[in-house]
């Protein structure tokens, strides 16, 4: 994670974060108390090193990695028989969970923490230095934001349909963070287990085995479920009233990915959402008109294409969102289209509410 400064200088103020597998270093946010926040993603769709992130671009460069638990844990010892992409994908090799591609594991194994660990969110002195752990069990977390309260609220981007552990049906999350707490992944959903075949077995594909022996506490629901890869990331409170009550969140939804992820019926995200995290009640916020849901070019006409990040001005009076532009996927391969983000700036309507 770096700062960078008006002038241009680069200081680095955290560096070995396990950010090369498929997701990232996410959302640094400052929080009340002083601190930065930030949300650290897993290397792999559900715990397993897989074929799909040869295809993702990272076997290859990086055989060895694998994904970090926070604290030490206890392995069931589901293995998952794969072909083997490092040598032309000839040969079938067979993975534990927490293990480097090709790795079986054995059942009672104990994988020791790490830190810094994946699937996390971490807080950071805005000077720099060792991240501290916040809380963990997540996938992806994208967005963070504080509420006047001082509650930490997370969008996490759950698991797709690929991969040697495929997970159906599972909707992205939106957390109170509860810190010190493991949040569930990658054996649960919204607190549910993810070995329930009626919920979340691929069609016509093995149901999925859970990985820890033990859950390291009991798994949290979240506070929203939101469509089956529609992306939920950037995420903010209102400032003012011309938004609505302070309680709110507002979430960017950046539309699902296509076959990369797992076939969807119709287009899913690409939308701004509000949503009541007492309730859970989500609503539409900005998205495009027209007979179909979808990105502007996909519908035709103006509008959002992926709203990827959203921030409220301090004074309340606009909401700014960042839209990352048009992204087609062919095959497996996504092709985003230069030149076509946007910025949008969003401001109330007089005299509304």
């Amino acid at each position: 994670m770096l700062r960078i400064t008006p002038e241009g200088q680069v200081t680095a103020l955290v560096q070995g974060l396990p950010s090369q597998g498929d997701h990232h270093t996410n959302a640094p946010t400052p929080g009340p108390d002083g601190w930065l926040y930030f949300g650290q993603g897993t290397l792999t769709n559900s715990g397993v090193v897989g074929p799909d992130n040869a295809t993702t671009g990272w076997l290859h460069r990086h055989p060895g990695l694998h994904d970090i638990p926070c604290q030490d844990i206890r392995l069931t010892g589901a293995n998952h028989e794969s072909r083997n992409p490092l040598d032309g994908g000839s040969a079938r090799v067979s993975t534990g969970a927490f293990a480097p591609f090709g790795t079986p594991t054995q059942p009672g194994q104990i994988v020791r923490g790490e830190m810094p660990c994946s699937g996390a969110i971490f807080r950071l002195r805005p000077e720099g230095g060792r991240p501290e752990l916040v809380a963990w069990g997540f996938r992806n977390p994208f967005g963070l934001a504080f509420t006047r309260d001082g509650a930490l609220y997370a969008t996490d981007n759950m698991y797709d349909v690929r991969g040697s552990r495929p997970v159906f049906g599972a909707g992205d999350l939106v957390w109170r963070v509860r810190p010190g707490t493991w949040h569930g992944w990658p054996d649960f959903h919204d607190g549910q287990a993810v070995d329930d075949a009626n919920r979340y077995g691929p069609v016509g594909g093995p149901v999925p085995r859970r990985l820890l022996a033990a859950a390291p506490n009991p798994p949290p629901r979240a506070v929203a479920v939101l469509g089956v890869h529609a992306s939920a990331n950037g995420i903010d409170t209102p400032r003012g009233a011309g938004f609505g009550p302070a309680e709110r969140l507002f979430v960017a939804l950046f539309g699902d990915q296509g076959t990369n992820t797992g076939k969807q019926m119709g287009p899913v995200g690409f939308r701004v959402v509000s949503l009541d995290p007492r309730t859970g009640v989500v609503a539409d916020f900005a998205s495009n008109r027209g007979s179909s849901s979808g990105p502007a070019s996909a519908i035709g006409g103006g509008g959002l294409e992926r709203p990827i990040a959203l921030r409220f001005e301090p004074s309340g009076r606009a909401l700014w969102i960042v839209d990352f532009g048009v992204m087609t996927a062919r095959g497996e391969h996504l092709m985003p289209v230069p030149g076509t983000g946007v910025v949008w700036r969003v401001t109330p309507i007089a005299g509304g509410g």
